[in-house]
């Protein structure tokens, strides 16, 4: 699980990577040391902080993961035990705020750079991560790696019990998932992700359903008649929470002024209108 990037203000003029400071490297080799007495942490250290200044937040993940591999056991099995070892421990509940999840994100980077040829281990590290950060962006080198293995996992995570995992399911096949390369098989063809859509169209966590919206606002982009015809379907039938999740996914379509999806909310069969006296006040604070 991951939280929104902050919105900056005058007052709040640093940017995000600064939240993502030496600390975290040091804070992650700390974690590691209780499990592993022998890890070198000065080494480690040594490693992760040089260039780490000049570094935006993504690539100082990437950076400590490299740095990870460098001084972990090279087996990559044994690796990721350690690395899940000495995770914090699992917090249910509310989405998080402020920068702390962030904390386990070079521990992504890692399963995604040095863990396809072991879906296994990588599969259950993930599984693991995505409940205090999220997965989002390794689940994706998966995904194209072994398309085939990997969309039957998440199927099967579609009815896992925490919506953490579930939400993995959504937001890691969004095909232009925002700060991840984009994957192109799905902006071809978004199928295999509208059959995962399918089964948590009606999840019960609105974490959930705001993903599933944010997935199909995506696949609209590149075939706008499939998110048409997908939300009309999903009309059939559908309760409140349904419908939020339709119009927040109709939202990119209904700004262009996609006729079609004005009539998918109910707007198209209207009269003209005419507006005579509008007075446009500010919002009260």
């Amino acid at each position: 699980m991951v939280p929104a990037p902050v919105v900056q203000t005058p007052d709040m003029a640093a940017p995000l990577k600064d939240s993502f400071g030496a600390d975290v490297p040091r804070r992650i080799a700390e974690a590691i040391a209780v499990v592993r007495p022998g890890f070198p942490v000065g080494k480690f250290l040594a490693d992760a902080v040089d260039g780490y200044e000049d570094l935006e937040l993504m690539p100082r993940g990437r950076h400590i993961a490299r740095s990870l591999h460098a001084h972990l056991p090279p087996d990559f099995d044994e690796a990721i035990e350690i690395l899940l070892a000495s995770l914090d421990p699992l917090t249910r509940g509310e989405e998080p705020t402020g920068i702390a999840a962030f904390i386990h994100m070079p521990h992504v980077f890692f399963v995604a750079e040095y863990g396809l040829n072991h879906w296994n281990t990588s599969m259950k590290a993930q599984y693991e991560l995505t409940q205090r950060f999220t997965a989002e962006y390794s689940i994706r080198a998966f995904l194209e790696h072994e398309p085939a293995r990997t969309l039957a996992r998440l199927r099967d995570w579609t009815g896992d019990p925490s919506p953490d995992v579930r939400r993995l399911v959504s937001e890691g096949t969004r095909p232009r998932l925002p700060w991840a390369p984009r994957l192109r098989q799905f902006q071809l063809d978004p199928s295999p992700v509208l059959k995962l859509l399918e089964l948590l169209k009606d999840d019960e966590s609105l974490y959930v359903r705001r993903s599933v919206a944010n997935n199909l606002n995506d696949i609209g982009k590149d075939h706008p008649e499939t998110l048409i015809a997908t939300c009309r379907r999903w009309m059939g039938g559908a309760g409140q929470d349904r419908r939020w999740l339709i119009r927040h996914a109709l939202r990119s379509a209904v700004k262009r002024g996609d006729r079609a999806a004005l009539e998918v909310l109910g707007f198209g069969a209207t009269e003209a209108a005419e507006v005579e006296d509008l007075t446009l006040l500010p919002e009260a604070s």
